[in-house]
């Protein structure tokens, strides 16, 4: 059916759009959103309002403040990792497997990594992670201190190797490229770097820049990685069963 207009007599007012029901989730999920299209260094408490459409004094309702914010994201992002129920027998196999799935999530989450390296397990998920870890690592036999000192030193190889890639990735964005040909690009100068190396001065590096070069950066997480495995398993009396790779 048509609609009939308005009399022009009278006067109408403007329905305004709904106004978004803000609570700490949305913001927690919108920060996220504009971390992994824009990165860390561009989320702000302003910028998160701008994007709900009100005014940053209405997300202090919600939360204290650009660290509180940052640590609910991180924790959010810590809610991805899959944490499996410890199975003795393939303890050392699961510590990998725990490590690989963060590493993947951090990978997916721009340089949120880079609040990792600061960060104690706190929230919620971080203790659950945590707790996992440890669980998995004592049914394996590990001995108790040990198993704590794990806990950081692989959750700061974890976060560091991430936090690293993520700078790749923003320099490959600034350079409008895509990743293999800024990679292909960035290797080959550093390839050419060191072939033009005065091999008196540098025989090692010079006749080694193909290993220097070789393996990407999943290679080179996994062989850093299995080398801390190595020395955990090393704690577990009788040897124990050893790690993939």
């Amino acid at each position: 059916m048509t609609e009939i207009p308005a009399p022009p007599w009278r006067k109408t007012r403007k329905v305004s759009a709904p106004r978004t029901v803000l609570s700490r989730d949305l913001i927690v999920a919108t920060g996220l959103r504009l971390l992994d299209a824009e990165g860390l260094d561009a989320l702000s408490m302003r910028r998160v309002a701008q994007e709900l459409g009100t005014g940053p004094a209405s997300l202090y309702a919600h939360v204290a403040n650009k660290e509180e914010l940052l640590d609910l994201m991180y924790d959010e992002v810590m809610s991805e990792i899959r944490v499996p129920e410890p199975e003795p027998e393939r303890w050392l196999d699961q510590v990998r497997e725990l490590a690989l799935d963060a590493y993947r999530v951090f990978a997916s989450h721009a340089d949120i990594a880079r609040v990792g390296l600061a960060a104690i397990p706190t929230g919620v998920n971080a203790l659950r992670v945590a707790e996992g870890q440890l669980a998995i690592m004592l049914a394996g036999g590990v001995p108790p201190k040990i198993a704590a000192l794990m806990i950081d030193r692989l959750g700061l190889y974890v976060c560091s190797d991430a936090y690293e890639n993520s700078l790749y990735v923003t320099r490959q964005r600034e350079s409008g490229t895509t990743p293999e040909t800024f990679m292909s690009d960035f290797l080959g100068q550093i390839g050419a770097f060191y072939r033009s190396l005065p091999a008196d001065r540098f025989p090692n590096i010079v006749a080694q820049v193909d290993n220097l070069m070789g393996g990407d950066g999943t290679d080179r997480f996994e062989f850093g990685l299995d080398l801390l495995l190595r020395g955990l398993a090393s704690h577990v009396l009788g040897a124990g069963p050893t790690s993939k790779g």
